[in-house]
């Protein structure tokens, strides 16, 4: 007893009694945060990834406009900036925003996602044909065929070029075509296209389709696409709003305008497809047949109103436009617009100057 009540007036004895109630403290502290601060590495990555992919729209809250998902998923559209605590997990330290790609290749050291979409490039003043091919990793005869250019063409400053995700070719699909038949026309694998263009399987292709063909060889004897003469009188217009970006890939022009307005069939014809998704960039995706191989292509929508297979007359509601994230398909911040294609034939808007607004007269 005496040695115990000697314990008692030792110093290092209260130090100790301290150490183990501070380290007491920090250890139930810590296991109170909130779940959703510290995420798993091994168990949220593949969460993270496909967020970001846009396969977990699923739980995108249509209804009041949020950029989150659903409190089960604990997960955001918009996840914040991630910090890699201790190697193992990471926690959120700043406010929401979209990370890239390549933010998230840095993060985990895994260098830069592959890209699947075709972009447009404008020419930079260094630029030549070689460095271009080569700053997007793609060969040069791709670079050369998207383009309709040869090794001896010469570039501007400022000149817009296609450049393809990988090394191959662009192949317009058109009646009669399968993909074990492009695949043999450009010596490709089919597995490849399905996955380059992020297809469901060898039958999800529809006329008026623009392939990318990966490590494909173009045949001596390229195809040919004609192209039909119509009236500009022949296309209504789809939309109201402003251009906001004359003619670029592929023949098409961007309409804005806010979110959820109606976007109406452009001219009378048949509904090819009517699909929800990536669809290589393009989003929800309308395209409508009017004869003659000429297609209309309406992308990023955010409510599709029609069906394959469905008779559309001019005017005619076919949806609403998309164009944030997780409300047209694609997973971009590219603004509320509809992007309009003409397949087979001119696209009567591409003459319109940059701001142009389209009104709909009364008559």
């Amino acid at each position: 007893m005496t040695q115990l009540r000697g314990l008692f007036k030792t110093p290092c004895f209260y130090y100790g009694l301290i150490s183990v109630i501070l380290l007491a403290l920090v250890y139930f502290g810590v296991n109170r945060f909130p779940k959703t601060i510290i995420w798993s590495e091994t168990n949220h990555l593949g969460a993270a990834v496909a967020a970001f992919s846009g396969s977990a729209l699923d739980n995108y809250d249509v209804k009041d406009g949020s950029l989150f998902l659903n409190q089960n998923q604990n997960l955001s559209l918009e996840p914040p900036e991630l910090n890699i605590i201790q190697g193992e997990s990471l926690a959120a330290f700043s406010t929401p925003r979209t990370l890239s790609p390549k933010v998230l290749g840095a993060i985990f050291g895994q260098g830069e996602l592959p890209r699947k979409e075709i972009v447009e490039y404008s020419v930079q003043p260094s630029d030549t044909l070689s460095s271009i091919a080569q700053k997007f990793d793609i060969s040069l005869d791709t670079l050369l065929l998207a383009n309709n250019l040869t090794k001896s063409s010469k570039i501007k400053i400022g000149q817009s070029l296609i450049i393809l995700p990988v090394s191959g070719v662009v192949h317009f699909v058109k009646s009669g075509d399968t993909l074990s038949g492009i695949a043999k026309t450009y010596k490709a694998n089919v597995d490849e296209i399905i996955d380059a263009n992020e297809l469901a399987d060898g039958l999800d292709i529809y006329i008026g389709d623009i392939l990318v063909v990966p490590n494909g060889v173009m045949p001596k004897q390229a195809p040919t696409y004609g192209e039909t003469y119509l009236a500009d009188s022949y296309f209504k217009f789809p939309v109201q709003g402003r251009i906001t970006q004359t003619l670029h890939w592929y023949n098409g022009v961007d309409i804005g305008n806010e979110c959820g307005t109606p976007i109406y069939a452009a001219a009378p014809g048949v509904v090819l497809k009517a699909k929800y998704g990536w669809n290589g960039g393009g989003g929800n995706v309308v395209t409508i047949s009017h004869g003659k191989g000429v297609i209309s292509y309406y992308g990023h929508l955010e409510i599709i109103k029609v069906n394959s297979g469905d008779s559309v007359d001019v005017g005619q509601l076919i949806g609403f436009m998309g164009g944030k994230p997780g409300m047209d398909g694609a997973g971009i911040s590219t603004g509320c617009h509809l992007h309009f294609t003409v397949i087979g034939a001119k696209n009567p808007f591409a003459k319109l100057p940059l701001g142009y607004q389209m009104k709909y007269v009364q008559e």
